[in-house]
């Protein structure tokens, strides 16, 4: 390939990045206007302008982080006891009091149909710290993802102390949404997701 030939590939490419960056930042300011439109039909003005709803806001950003995490943990989770113990992954792989606890809320939640659920599998009705638990009752499993027992409950105990101040209509120092960053980005480079 000649030199000339070489160059023109990598501005070619270079630009065609570019074009693909543009149009995913197209949709989603697009994606944006929409929202901010619906928020203003919907949201009445005296909530939208309330120093509250600014700071809901910020932790909204940070909700979907966590919510982020906490799915793709549970789906990591889930995949590793189906891959290692079969179908049978439920009764095996997950302590007695998280099952029940977890099919408890499934129950309650099929009484209020007209309700969203929390998804299809009765893992998505656990909790974090529950998380650890699984991976303390099977850790051969996860001994080649995870280094320790000890680090996956220190990730999952930190991550829900901020979820649940979050949850619970409260705001998290700039430490916190740090802390919350790095033990997400800790746990998804260990885990290779």
């Amino acid at each position: 390939m000649t030199a000339r030939r070489s160059i023109y590939d990598f501005v070619f490419r270079g630009e065609m990045v570019q074009q693909s960056v543009n149009a995913n930042l197209d949709r989603d300011e697009s994606l944006r206007a929409s929202s901010d439109r619906w928020l203003a039909l919907t949201v009445p003005a005296v909530v939208r302008d309330s120093p509250f709803y600014l700071a809901a806001q910020k932790m909204a950003m940070v909700y979907s982080s966590v919510a982020t995490f906490e799915n793709a943990a549970r789906k990591f989770i889930q995949d590793r006891l189906l891959e290692e113990l079969g179908e049978n992954w439920w009764q095996q792989g997950v302590p007695s009091k998280t099952r029940a606890a977890a099919e408890k809320k499934k129950k309650d939640e099929e009484n209020h149909r007209y309700h969203g659920s929390r998804g299809g599998s009765l893992i998505y009705y656990t909790m974090l710290s529950d998380l650890s638990l699984i991976i303390e009752q099977n850790f051969d499993l996860f001994s080649h993802y995870i280094p320790s027992i000890e680090w996956s409950r220190q990730i999952f105990k930190s991550i829900e102390r901020s979820r649940n101040i979050i949850m619970h209509s409260g705001d998290l120092s700039m430490d916190d949404v740090q802390r919350v960053a790095m033990n997400i980005r800790d746990w998804f480079q260990q885990i290779g997701g």
